[in-house]
């Protein structure tokens, strides 16, 4: 174990975890998270709020929004308004959080490939790049092809990214260290969150999962985003808080 820890400003909150909190009361929960720490979140849910509301309720916190999540369909849907309201948050990089069911297929990833490429030079115009954020089932083999790594090879590096969601990956069989060194520079953000023994979610630093083995080689994979999730806590608060801590205190 090396003496690295992660930057500052490269610890984050993914505000799914606070969408309880958030519907309540968004500029409140915003403040909380930075006094707890956080320097950094990405958005997922608006809650009524416009793009500009949120970076204002952001910008009076003192966080940086560093990313949105929109649906697949806004590729096709006013994909220029989606890629519009991520420069007015003030973020980098515009995800798609997963691919509608019925492409989970080799000829279903190699169409979003084909959409991702476009989606994602309009992206790079407009100063932004595109995301891809995973689960566990874009892991499986089909037709002796991995699908999650259709859209590694089929996409051109400057045109997609990832999201890797470490729970997720190894939830697919798959180990995240090996994506990092395997594809260096794809993976400019993570969804850090840990796995309980039952293999259910579990705040971070709470569970099982090697995360000083995983992040070795994270500089090589690129990643800038340490974005912390827990997609049911108990208390999100108690997640939020824990979840910090234990990134904060990791030696990697």
């Amino acid at each position: 174990m090396s003496d690295r820890t992660i930057p500052a400003d490269g610890i984050g909150m993914h505000l799914y975890t606070m969408r309880g909190p958030l519907a309540e009361d968004y500029p409140g929960t915003l403040k909380r998270l930075a006094e707890i720490g956080y320097r950094t979140v990405g958005v997922s849910g608006r809650f009524g709020h416009s793009a500009a509301e949120i970076r204002s309720f952001a910008d009076d916190a003192g966080l940086k929004i560093v990313l949105e999540h929109v649906g697949y369909n806004r590729l096709t849907e006013d994909w220029d308004g989606a890629l519009a309201d991520v420069r007015t948050l003030g973020g980098q990089w515009i995800v798609v959080p997963s691919l509608p069911t019925e492409l989970r297929t080799v000829e279903g990833f190699r169409e979003a490939a084909a959409a991702f490429t476009l989606a994602g030079k309009a992206a790079r115009e407009a100063g932004l790049q595109l995301l891809f954020h995973n689960h566990g089932h874009d892991f499986a083999e089909v037709d002796g092809q991995v699908l999650f790594e259709i859209l590694l090879d089929e996409v051109e590096p400057d045109l997609l990214g990832f999201e890797l969601d470490l729970y997720w990956v190894v939830n697919g069989g798959k180990d995240p260290a090996d994506y990092f060194r395997d594809h260096p520079g794809r993976f400019p953000a993570l969804h850090v969150k840990d796995m309980a023994a039952d293999g259910s979610w579990e705040d971070v630093g709470a569970g099982r999962l090697d995360f000083r083995a995983m992040f070795a080689p994270a500089e090589q994979g690129g990643v800038e985003q340490w974005l912390v999730e827990h997609d049911a806590p108990t208390d999100p608060w108690v997640s939020a808080r824990t979840s910090y801590r234990s990134l904060a205190d990791l030696r990697y």
